[in-house]
């Protein structure tokens, strides 16, 4: 039975840090364009989730079997950071979620590992990329996470796109490194990266293409990501396509993701494909990876909104360099007079779990009435007990009041925090986000993100923020 992609979503975040802000700020060369920046409160686990939740929406079945959660910056070393993303997504405790973290092949190992699991599985790809101020990491790198669902295909899930070959080459050789604890990569001179992948390179397409029964001509989209610009060039000469055929690699709109790149350069393709049409993944990270996948008829009219092309045009490019600096930890600036945030505890986490992360509350049987948090008396009728369980993190919800902190400790000051009156019945309190403090209004309709709220003493802190409601296709703001 042959494995393909069923569903896929993308998430890139909403601020972007122009490369001229960092021309200005040292004067140093940075290109053209700006690159996306994963906002203060956000890390690899909650893009990953993001992502997801897009993937999901997309498709009228969206069980899954497994997950499989790829990052070069994981929020945790010795700990599953898979299990968050699982939490959050609300799935069922048989669904088993793993980490495959530490290297941006990883990315296309989990992709792999997906497409061969047998039964719907899950993907996300996520990465948050940062160097040295004014290196080319900093200046080339983005934010972003993909998720892509992979499986046999079903009735009510069917093939998007159909896996009809790959291929890997692997070699040991030492073109980029960062040893555990350190902030930034070390890289070899870029001429050796050239020299090593494209034997590599030229052995998995050529393998690839025999394994699907095609040729490089007969490849309609052709997909190169890797961490070095100039190995990748080098790909694309050694792959032998048309010209085409070649796809935009959203370096002057995202920058380079790492990890998550693969993916979403994948789904940017997925999200203006024809049906029948071949698509060629080529990775370049540690060896080479091709994958090769022939677009459905399905695609046309299963495609995630919002689409990258869509996320990429509705960002915020006036980010400052030193808010970049001061997200990323660089710059330690001096926090206000308040106490500072707590750690969380485990046994509560625990307890609260489906409400934490899965932003769950329940309705009661007995009057209808919603409540946030879940109770087990009715907040309406005192009923006891007579409560069902209801997953509001996609239900939109309007501002019913709001207040400006500016005393809060935050990384982007001033906090904002809402009281949301949510479709449907409930209410709730939470913070803001992705907004310009200044715009908040009552009654400005908002939706649901899955955010970092904090992290004290090594522990980070999940729990959902609300922003702007985004337009989706099919659907109103209200």
């Amino acid at each position: 039975m042959s494995t393909g992609i069923v569903g896929y979503g993308a998430y890139v975040p909403f601020f972007r840090l122009p490369r001229a802000r960092i021309v200005e700020a040292l004067g140093v060369m940075a290109g053209p364009g700006e690159r996306a920046v994963a906002s203060y409160d956000e890390d690899t686990t909650s893009l990953g989730v993001e992502a997801a939740r897009v993937a999901l929406r997309s498709m009228a079945d969206p069980a899954v079997g497994s997950l499989f959660f790829a990052t070069a910056a994981p929020g945790y070393l010795d700990k599953t950071n898979a299990t968050a993303i699982h939490a959050a997504l609300g799935l069922d405790p048989s669904v088993s979620a793993y980490d495959m973290v530490g290297s941006v092949r990883s990315g296309v190992g989990a992709l792999r590992a997906a497409l061969g699991a047998g039964t719907p599985a899950m993907a996300v790809l996520s990465d948050v990329r940062t160097g040295l101020a004014g290196g080319a990491d900093e200046s080339g790198g983005g934010d972003a996470a993909v998720a892509l669902v992979c499986g046999p295909g079903t009735h009510d899930a069917p093939q998007l796109a159909e896996l009809v070959g790959a291929a890997s080459a692997t070699g040991e050789f030492l073109d980029r490194w960062r040893v555990p604890g350190r902030d930034a990569s070390e890289v070899w001179e870029e001429r050796f990266s050239e020299h090593a992948y494209r034997p590599l390179v030229e052995r998995a397409i050529t393998d690839a293409c025999k394994d699907a029964g095609v040729t490089a001509a007969d490849v309609d989209h052709l997909v190169v990501a890797g961490p070095s610009a100039r190995a990748n060039r080098s790909a694309l000469r050694a792959v032998g396509a048309p010209a085409e055929a070649l796809t935009d690699d959203l370096g002057a709109t995202v920058g380079n993701t790492g990890t998550a790149h693969p993916g979403l350069l994948l789904a940017s393709v997925l999200d203006h494909s024809g049906p029948g049409q071949l698509v060629a993944l080529v990775v370049v990270a540690d060896g080479a990876d091709v994958l090769m996948f022939r677009t459905t008829d399905a695609l046309a009219t299963r495609r995630p909104s919002p689409s990258v092309a869509e996320q990429v045009a509705s960002g915020r490019n006036d980010l400052g360099y030193d808010s970049f600096l001061t997200w990323r930890g660089f710059l330690v600036r001096e926090p206000p007079r308040r106490p500072d945030p707590q750690k969380p505890a485990s046994p509560p986490a625990l307890r609260s779990e489906e409400w934490k992360f899965a932003f769950t509350g329940t309705r009661c049987r007995a009057c209808g009435a919603r409540n946030l948090p879940p109770q087990r008396v009715c907040v309406n009728c005192h009923a006891v007990d007579e409560m069902d369980p209801e997953h509001l993190a996609d239900v939109p919800a309007t501002i019913a009041t709001f207040t400006v902190d500016r005393l809060a400790p935050s990384l982007n000051p001033p906090i904002v925090v809402g009281v949301l009156d949510f479709d449907g019945g409930g209410r709730s309190q939470c913070e803001l986000t992705d907004l310009d403090p200044s715009q908040v209004a009552i009654g400005m309709r908002v939706e649901m993100t899955f955010r970092r709220i904090a992290t004290v003493d090594g522990v980070h802190n999940y729990f959902w923020k609300a922003r702007p409601l985004r337009e989706r296709a099919g659907e109103e703001t209200g």
